[in-house]
């Protein structure tokens, strides 16, 4: 008999992928087992989900426990023989003839000389168990011989070996569902050291359908191919097909395999077309098909409003299908579907996109009209790589100015900028009437200012166009223009003097991609002067009205992009959890997009969130996200602010050699004129973590300077109250106060006041600033506040009102996991122990008298009670049950810090 322990693998190629997110199923394990509340453990769940790994684990906890283990599995081929998947179960010489004594003999040998050994048995895939063995692993439970744990696949018709042996209030069942995108986060982020960057956690989850087998095969694919990399902070994986592996596609085709002819053709056709009506399914085989693929779970039924759609249940099945079939027969299908949907008439409004995107397929070529026809829909739905494909297909004599500013457009999308110039130059040489031309002429000033990153020019390529028009409306079109990209560059109060006159209305204006453009300017404008209120509700009412109009623009690239200035004011107002939900709710929504430049900015703008809340762990993941996605995509305007977020973010972490390269790398991107100074925010942390606050100082100053020079104090004042708590409070104290008058919402008050009470060196006024501070969700500032407040009470002789404030900063602290800032480090400093206080602290705080604490060191009772008076000291206390209470109350850490 074999007694094998779980297999545990450490390596990359044997990750417990499965034990990520299963600490409930543990539990319920370990209280049910040592408990003895039950006989049997069944696993339940569909393949992949980690049925075999968690009852592994289940088996190694049962032998911790005092059990002998034994695996057995089981399987179709084992089930031709009887008993053939427990043999090595059975002990030798046992003759199981007579089954009725037989089995007793099993028993009762099992049992051992003494009759006290107890064996737990692991079954993996019950389902397929034999009847023989089923037989004797019911009457090795009903002995009590044995305690049982196995897995089941569901999905199927119920066993025999599952009827027996899982039934009854003797068994604890535990039923396994893949996981959810927050538990596949999780699990990657464990196996892979590092967070997934969003668009790539929604890639491999939709592939994946939260099948932790399928998961962890197509990461493995991925890595195998080079196609899922890190740079360190994110791992990114390449656009295009996912790679799998020779593991995973042989799974996939053994589920497929049992599926008879007419249906596979169903599933042919959707592995083509993407997805079909149900009434096309049913006219390539048979609604009773359809139906049957449905209950055997390769097929999903949704609703496209009025529309019945047929797809694949799960994306890969379209990957092995596609690999099966030749050239001849996609081409078959494609046609076909083609004939299906001219029948009754293509009047669905993506009937146009679908006959072009088959037609290309099959034939390499389609009718011109209808690939432009098709593009555009392409457009409203934001697949701009679709568009590219589509019109890139048009016969050069087929090429027109609509055409072309189409495609320059979406290139602008896609960060292809030098292309998009060439394409959107020759559209407005083409363009046959003025507006036009400004219309093109529009488009290149945002591709060579966003993309490009190339102000100068963008503003030269507007001032041509202007010279060139008589027409008030165009001038004035492009008069809005102009200021658009002064709202953005640093000069938004002049802006503004143009912007606020933008009717009202999107549905009455000359020219929706020009309102749209300018409205999402005025929104950020307003922010950076710190009207963060109107912004929000401007932000707010431009989202609205792009999706109203959104299947007739150009310019920005989705609704949510109106939005994205929204998460600034909201950030500056003070309403930073609202601002974080915000900003990932843009991520979200275009995850399945192409339209990168808006992710790259929601997600600079979700990691400034986490600065200015104090989670720099948070902050350091979101502008790393960014970093990445505007390398990847072309995106360089955000990257000088994101580089500096994360220089920022990780100098307070302690990643100083993080903070260094990030800052070489801020200093190598343009500077947008926007924010301005703020990108400055790593160099001047760099210093301070390292305790050059003069130095941290100049530099934020310098920088403050910047945003005072373009009329920005929304980030004046952040970088101002950086000095501040960088010991310069007295110094900027006075200009805080007269920017928060231009600046409403709640955030710029709470720094005013903090700034004043660490001036005054007030210890009230730093407690009352907290708790305004940590209401707003700026939990560092907060806990530096009450930090500070610590500090100054101890230095007036108030150790209780220190003690107090000490444990408020921990509950600040506590929301800023692994942040260090100077104020911080000052303060602890004040209450550090020496090693010996420390340690007979605690052994007071744990009730040991004083001569017990002396036995124990080997110290003298008087030297003991000299420790402990200085304790009490340090922590505001005169009593033992007084030390005990706050120790208790600080989980006994930070205060006890040693001296450094």
């Amino acid at each position: 008999m074999s007694v094998v322990p779980p297999d545990r693998g450490t390596d990359m190629q044997e990750l417990p992928w499965p034990f990520v997110e299963r600490d409930r199923e543990l539990e319920t394990f370990e209280q049910a087992w040592r408990r003895h509340a039950c006989t049997t453990v069944a696993v339940f769940g569909p393949a992949g989900v980690g049925k075999s790994r968690l009852a592994d684990e289940f088996l190694t906890r049962a032998v911790d426990a005092g059990a002998k283990g034994v695996r057995v599995t089981a399987s179709a081929a084992a089930a031709a023989a009887p008993m053939g998947a427990i043999a090595h179960l059975i002990p030798a010489g046992v003759d199981l003839s007579d089954p009725v004594s037989g089995f007793a003999e099993v028993a009762g040998l099992l049992a051992g000389p003494r009759g006290d050994d107890r064996w737990a048995v692991l079954v993996d895939d019950l389902h397929l168990l034999d009847k023989a063995s089923t037989a004797l692993l019911r009457h090795l439970l009903d002995a009590g011989a044995i305690r049982l744990i196995a897995t089941v696949r569901t999905g199927g018709p119920v066993a025999d070996a599952v009827e027996a042996l899982t039934r009854g209030d003797a068994v604890c069942r535990i039923d396994l569902e893949p996981f959810d995108r927050g538990g596949a986060e999780r699990l990657l982020r464990t196996a892979l050291g590092a967070p997934s960057g969003h668009r790539t956690l929604h890639r491999l989850f939709e592939a994946s359908g939260g099948n932790a087998l399928y998961l962890r095969e197509l990461v493995h694919g991925a890595l195998g191919a080079g196609t899922l990399s890190s740079d360190g902070e994110i791992w990114t994986l390449a656009e295009g097909a996912l790679p799998t592996t020779p593991r995973l596609s042989e799974l996939i085709k053994t589920r497929l395999a049992s599926v008879e002819t007419t249906a596979r053709r169903v599933l042919e056709l959707l592995a083509v077309c993407g997805s079909v009506s149900l009434a096309d399914a049913a006219s390539a085989a048979s609604m009773e098909v359809v139906a049957a693929l449905d209950e055997a779970g390769l097929v999903d039924v949704r609703q496209d409003e009025r529309r019945t759609l047929l797809v694949l249940s799960h994306p890969l099945y379209g990957e092995a299908l596609r690999e099966g079939l030749s050239l001849v027969r996609r081409r078959t299908l494609l046609l076909q579907q083609i004939e299906r949907i001219g029948a009754y008439g293509g009047r669905r409004h993506d009937d146009a996109l679908r006959v072009a995107i088959y037609r290309l397929a099959a034939t390499g070529t389609a009718d011109a009209g209808l690939l432009v026809r098709a593009a555009a829909l392409a457009r409203h739905v934001h697949d701009y790589e679709q568009v590219v494909a589509l019109l890139r297909a048009l016969p050069e004599a087929d090429r027109t100015y609509e055409s072309l500013l189409l495609e320059g457009d979406s290139l602008v999308q896609l960060g292809r900028w030098q292309r998009a110039e060439e394409i959107l130059a020759e559209a407005q040489n083409r363009a046959a009437s003025p507006e036009d031309r400004i219309a093109a002429a529009m488009v290149r000033t945002w591709n060579l200012f966003w993309v490009a990153a190339r102000t100068e020019e963008a503003f030269q390529v507007n001032d041509t166009a202007l010279r060139h028009v008589t027409s008030p409306a165009c001038q004035r079109l492009l008069a809005l223009n102009k200021a658009s990209l002064m709202a953005v560059s640093g000069r938004p109060a002049q802006a503004l003097a143009l912007l606020d006159g933008l009717d009202a209305n999107v549905q009455e204006t000359q020219d929706v991609n020009s309102w749209l453009i300018a409205s999402m300017s005025r929104t950020a404008a307003l922010a950076y002067v710190g009207r963060s209120r109107e912004a929000i509700d401007a932000g707010r009412a431009s989202y609205a009205a792009h999706v109203k109009v959104d299947d007739r623009t150009l310019g920005p690239a989705h609704p949510t992009s109106q939005l994205v200035p929204v998460v600034f004011a909201l950030t500056d107002a003070g309403e930073l959890a609202q601002a974080g939900e915000v900003a990932e709710g843009i991520l979200t929504d275009l995850v399945d997009t192409d339209s990168a430049q808006t992710r790259v900015w929601a997600a600079a703008y979700r990691g400034r969130v986490g600065w200015l809340a104090g989670d720099a762990a948070t902050a350091r993941r979101w502008y790393a996200e960014a970093v990445t996605q505007g390398d990847v995509h072309h995106q360089v305007r955000p990257l000088s602010q994101a580089w500096g977020g994360l220089a920022a973010a990780a100098a307070v972490l302690g990643d100083f050699d993080t903070a260094e390269a990030a800052v070489v790398r801020m200093r190598t991107y343009p500077v947008m004129g926007h924010q301005a100074g703020e990108e400055r925010l790593g160099e001047a942390w760099l210093q301070a973590t390292r305790g050059h606050l003069s130095q941290a100082r100049d530099i934020l100053a310098a920088a403050a300077s910047d945003a005072r020079d373009t009329g920005q104090p929304t980030s004046e004042m952040l970088l101002l109250a950086d000095i501040a708590r960088l010991g310069g409070a007295r110094e900027v104290t006075g200009r805080l106060v007269e920017l928060s008058r231009h600046c409403d919402g709640d955030f710029a008050p709470a720094r005013v006041r903090l700034s004043t009470a660490l001036a005054a060196d007030d210890p009230d006024r730093l407690l009352a600033a907290a708790h305004e501070l940590g209401a707003i969700g700026a939990h560092l500032l907060a806990a530096e506040a009450t930090a500070s407040a610590s500090a100054a009470w101890r230095r007036a002789g108030h150790p209780r009102r220190a003690t107090a404030a000490s444990l408020l900063t921990q509950t600040f602290a506590a929301r800023c996991p692994g942040v260090r800032t100077p104020l911080l480090a000052s303060a602890e400093a004040t209450y550090a122990f020496t090693e010996r206080e420390r340690e007979i602290a605690l052994l007071a705080a744990a009730n040991l008298r004083s001569k017990e604490i002396a036995q124990a060191l080997h110290l003298s009772v008087r030297t003991v009670d000299n420790h402990l008076r200085r304790a009490y000291a340090k922590l505001g206390v005169r009593t033992r049950r007084e030390l005990t209470d706050i120790l208790s109350r600080s989980n006994w850490s930070p205060l006890l810090r040693h001296p450094r």
